[in-house]
């Protein structure tokens, strides 16, 4: 059997990628070792050691890198550019939230080879299609258990492999299926025996008998038949015989099959861990809602101090934050500047010890990599702490690095009425920033205290720590006031601060905005949750996490998006529930880092508050049943040789606060390969315009905490009713196939 299809390995970049090469691994100025890599025979996995770690070494997929990125183009090899030329040097790039790879080649030729040879096997990773991928992976079992790498398993290592494959099975039933394996009755398997074993293995009995509901013969479905389980299990209703033929098309594996337009147990089972068959609606994961509304009308993905990778005291600034959040679809970013010592402001948390990265350098970042993941417009939220000198180079750094994609005039010439869309602003940066009033004007009467925005509502704000201002003597000097330059560079993004939802209602501008820290938002959104919402209908507010949270935590988005705010900054490099919450809302309409709000929230004399949802015209509960079979291939927690998870499954609600809620499965001792819940767990949903669905699984563990196996999050409205696989995603939001759930959904209208 040939994992790999067309032979990758036959080319001259893999083949010196396979024979290994001494490469530099660099960190920092004062940290560069040599470290031996090499691609091992699977064509999939790098595997490197020190000279001096004895028997220890590391591994990673070839899965887990997005890109390679060539030359100085990190801040490590850039630092190090006197002492390395470019054309030995590469970057490697991981998916998620872990670190780069900083790599110094021994020769141009050898780093060409490596940059080169990456690449390839990163597209023939991505383009492998469903079987080639599970045909890797049976290889890639078999070359882990083969200890003495005779190309043979014996029932040994057969039982060691089970173990690693996270399956508990007695001694009996795992020799059964071994001997049934075993056809040459030679003791041991070969890989095309191995084949066979894996799938007596991984035999769906809960999908075979889906299946055999449907099949008149047990053997194959029949167009009409597949049509059948199609409008009735699937919902497709009216499209259900042209999708029939399709899904065929598109997923049987047998020529014979497809000629007599029918699908096998193995075509059914390709479909129901396809895209079609995923819960999450395929047309929804594209671009398909109206762009053309209000900036107003949407919620937008935004990061709090972008800037940080770590925590909020003494972690690193770096520009690779910014590249990590843009690439993820975030549409507003945060820039904290402060003066810096010789003339050119610097990014970072002020009064603290994270580090400090120059303003244009962001800038630079900003106009590379604002556009890669969506066109939408991109919001730059200014924390000014400048004096009017360095205010002034930073206007200079903004029109001269962005240029025409700085946003710097009004669209059409008019003072608006309502807020441009984002398909008006697309390829363009909006500087979100305090703007002083008019040309006559010295200043805004709010900037007399503080020109920057968070520390201006921080006063207020109970959550917030002290802060003492290194800088004041310069803005002393200045009398606090904005650069001409900067502030005319501010259109639609107007910082204000906030005098009441009444004045807003009789005074405020649509470009004008404010940001709420996230207790100040709480409690407007509890006492006054209608008015919050009809303000949001026409102007843009920003959250940001309260201050006290100086380990980078979250607060709860699902809060802020239940009153319309659009502006639900988080802390992008912290994994947990709230950024999953954030990457389900997101994951619709193309990634593109904007959500059209229900048209509830859309209507500016709206009477919809999240603490009466059956108060809204048209109101209509949902009833949404979960069954949930089985489980597939789950990863284990504990790399420990001989720990088994324990799987359990968790469903949570987001949503409005009568739509909060959870429940979960029993858990199945011993089996993270293939357990079967068979258990329904039932909810209502009052407003399912609004609402989250979060599957979990844990592992189970009566004495402590349960721990993290896998979770997905997806809107509510994305749901695809009926038999539907959840490919499950890491800690870090990253795809850990195979890994999935199989479940059975419906929704229906609440009697």
């Amino acid at each position: 059997m040939d994992p790999e299809g067309s032979r990758i390995q036959d080319d001259p970049d893999v083949r010196v990628m396979m024979a290994g090469s001494t490469l530099r691994k660099v960190k920092s100025k004062s940290w560069k070792k040599p470290r031996h890599f090499r691609l091992l025979e699977d064509g999939l996995t790098f595997w490197y050691k020190s000279r001096w770690a004895g028997r220890s070494h590391s591994t990673f997929s070839v899965t887990e890198v997005e890109a390679v990125r060539e030359g100085h183009q990190s801040e490590v090899l850039l630092s190090l550019a006197e002492e390395f030329p470019a054309d030995v040097c590469f970057t490697l790039v991981f998916r998620g939230r872990q670190g780069n790879l900083d790599l110094v080649a021994e020769s141009p030729e050898e780093a060409k080879a490596w940059i080169q040879g990456v690449r390839k096997v990163i597209h023939k990773a991505q383009t492998m299609d469903a079987k080639e991928r599970l045909d890797q992976w049976v290889w890639d079992w078999f070359q882990k258990a083969d200890k003495n790498k005779d190309g043979k398993m014996n029932f040994k290592e057969v039982r060691t492999l089970l173990k690693m494959m996270n399956v508990e099975m007695n001694e009996e039933h795992a020799l059964r299926l071994f001997t049934m394996a075993d056809k040459s009755e030679s003791g041991s398997l070969e890989i095309e025996q191995f084949v066979h074993f894996y799938k007596i293995l991984t035999q769906r009995d809960e999908v075979w008998k889906v299946f055999q509901d449907y099949s008149g013969d047990g053997e194959k479905l029949l167009l009409d038949e597949l049509e059948s389980f199609l409008s009735i299990e699937q919902q497709e209703g009216e499209q259900s015989s042209r999708r029939a033929q399709e899904l065929i098309d598109r997923y049987e594996p047998s020529e014979t099959a497809k000629k007599q337009s029918a699908m096998s147990l193995d075509g059914f089972q390709i479909y129901l861990c396809s895209r079609e068959g995923s819960v999450f609606n395929p047309e929804h994961r594209e671009l398909h809602q109206d762009m053309n509304q209000p900036l107003s009308h949407y919620f937008i993905s935004s990061s709090h101090n972008t800037y940080l990778l770590e925590d909020q005291l003494r972690g690193q600034s770096s520009l690779e934050a910014y590249i990590q959040a843009l690439k993820r679809g975030c549409r507003c970013v945060e820039v904290d500047c402060w003066d810096g010592s010789d003339g050119e402001p610097v990014v970072y948390h002020g009064h603290t010890l994270t580090s400090k990265i120059l303003f244009r350098d962001v800038i630079s970042t900003l106009k590379e990599y604002a556009f890669k993941a969506s066109d939408f417009p991109v919001i730059l939220s200014l924390e000014n702490h400048c004096c009017l000198e360095q205010q002034t180079v930073m206007a200079q750094h903004l029109s001269q690095i962005l240029g025409d994609v700085l946003l710097t005039s009004l669209l059409d010439g008019q003072v608006p009425q309502q807020l441009p869309s984002p398909q008006e602003l697309r390829g363009k940066v909006l500087l979100k920033a305090k703007k002083i009033n008019g040309p006559g004007d010295c200043v805004d009467e709010t900037l007399m205290d503080e020109v920057s925005d968070e520390e201006e509502t921080a006063n207020d704000d109970a959550e917030s720590l002290p802060t003492e201002d290194p800088s004041a003597e310069c803005l002393k000097k200045s009398k606090c006031k904005l650069s001409r330059e900067l502030s005319d560079l501010v259109v639609y993004c107007k910082s204000v601060h906030f005098q009441g939802f009444e004045h807003a209602r009789s005074q405020a501008k649509c470009y004008e905005m404010s940001s709420f820290s996230e207790s100040k938002a709480k409690k407007l959104a509890k006492d006054a949750g209608t008015d919050f919402v009809q303000y949001n209908t026409r102007q843009l507010t920003r959250i940001y996490p309260g201050g006290r949270r100086t380990d980078s935590s979250n607060y709860n988005p699902q809060e802020m998006w239940n009153v319309g705010c659009q502006i639900v900054a988080l802390n992008f490099q912290t994994a947990g529930l709230e950024m999953d919450l954030n990457d389900g809302l997101f994951g619709q309409n193309g990634c593109c880092g904007y959500v059209l709000k229900p048209d509830f929230m859309r209507d500016a004399n709206t009477q919809f508050g999240p603490e009466k949802p059956k108060e809204l015209r048209g109101y209509k509960p949902l009833r949404l049943s979960i069954q949930v079979i089985s489980g597939q291939q789950l990863p284990k927690v504990n790399q420990k040789e001989g720990s088994i998870v324990d799987p359990l499954v968790r469903v949570e609600i987001y949503g409005v606060p009568q739509d909060q809620a959870k429940e979960e499965t029993s858990h199945i001792n011993n089996n993270g390969f293939n357990p079967v819940w068979n258990e329904t767990l039932n909810f209502v949903i009052h407003a399912p315009d609004l609402a989250l669905v979060r599957f979990e699984v844990e592992d189970y563990d009566k004495a402590s905490r349960n721990d993290f196996i896998g979770q997905f999050t997806l809107p509510f409205t994305c749901i695809q009713a009926g038999y539907r696989h959840i490919h499950l995603l890491s800690k870090d939001g990253t795809a850990i196939p195979p890994s999935s759930l199989f479940v059975n959904i419906s929704i229906s209208e609440l009697e």
